[in-house]
């Protein structure tokens, strides 16, 4: 007796696809869907081109070997995360039906974490579990670190990359790092290469950031010496750091996560550097070994947003 091949419905694989176009239109890159979701690149392109067959538009617009998303594209990327935030909050509540969770989580997070990615994850946390108590302690990295191995929060959130054997690192979000300058600063728009940085006067943040050590040790990847570059000032915020740059003609490396309204509102822009990028993961961290219920709940929750 043969047993017939499972086929997922019409439904099933739209549902699919449309999980593949989400990967791609946020990544804006087939080979690194293809990483994240652990297909082949021929079948991302294959997924893509149904939907774009089944829709009668096209998503995607290639320019050189960047590719962006077009209008049609940015109306599906609009609606895939409208669905994929009601199939993540209908599985989410069936799981917590009858669940009563009550207690206080002190949680520490490093400046970009805590000011631009926590605020709103927090607040839809609390419209669940109105009798859990949060407190948010910001801090750099490092003091965030000494805090965990001191017992003083229940876990942390960092945005470096020097990590301690003394704790469990788990991906949180991607980030993408990128050079800033206010709007119409003479350089945008210009052919900037990675050994231009050494004739900018560069705005760096505090000793102690983990946003300074990884960008930092990037550049040092590609040969730039840290010691040459003209750092006309070190600041302890990106807020501070964008406030400077819309008042001067320095330049400053910061997460694009904290740069989105200036950008909507065009009072800063991004500076291409030619070959160069600088990508990286923010982190939860965690004391090694079981965790508490209500941390298990945390991660559980933020693992779907």
């Amino acid at each position: 007796m043969k047993t017939k091949n499972y086929q997922p419905s019409t439904r099933n694989m739209f549902d699919y696809r449309l999980k593949v176009f989400h990967t791609v239109a946020s990544r804006l890159s087939f080979t690194k869907a293809a990483d994240e979701l652990s297909i082949s690149q021929p079948a991302v392109t294959k997924h893509i081109k149904e939907i774009e067959n089944q829709l009668n538009t096209k998503l995607f617009d290639r320019k050189g070997t960047s590719i962006q998303l077009t209008q049609s594209g940015t109306i599906l990327l609009g609606y895939a995360e409208k669905i994929r935030n009601v199939y993540r909050d209908l599985e989410f509540e069936i799981n917590q039906v009858n669940k009563q969770h009550k207690g206080k989580l002190i949680i520490g997070a490093s400046t970009t974490v805590a000011q631009y990615i926590l605020p709103e994850i927090l607040a839809k946390f609390h419209s669940y579990y109105k009798d859990i108590k949060i407190e948010l302690i910001t801090n750099n990295t490092e003091n965030i670190s000494s805090l965990l191995q001191n017992g003083k929060i229940d876990l942390g959130f960092t945005e470096g990359e020097s990590q301690s054997s003394l704790f469990e690192y788990k991906p949180f979000k991607p980030d993408e790092i990128v050079l800033v300058a206010r709007a119409h600063h003479q350089m945008i728009n210009k052919n900037v290469s990675i050994k231009d940085v050494y004739n900018l006067e560069l705005i760096f943040r505090e000793q102690g950031s983990g946003s300074l050590e990884f960008i930092q040790n990037r550049l040092k990847d590609s040969g730039i010496d840290i010691e040459k570059l003209n750092i006309v000032m070190q600041l302890g915020s990106s807020e501070s750091i964008k406030n400077y740059l819309l008042h001067s003609d320095c330049m400053a490396f910061l997460s694009i996560s904290t740069i989105l309204n200036e950008l909507k509102n065009k009072t800063l822009s991004i500076i291409d550097i030619k070959n160069f990028s600088i990508e990286r993961d923010f982190h939860c961290i965690l004391p090694k070994g079981e965790q508490s219920e209500l941390i298990r709940l945390f991660l559980q929750f933020i693992s779907r947003i």
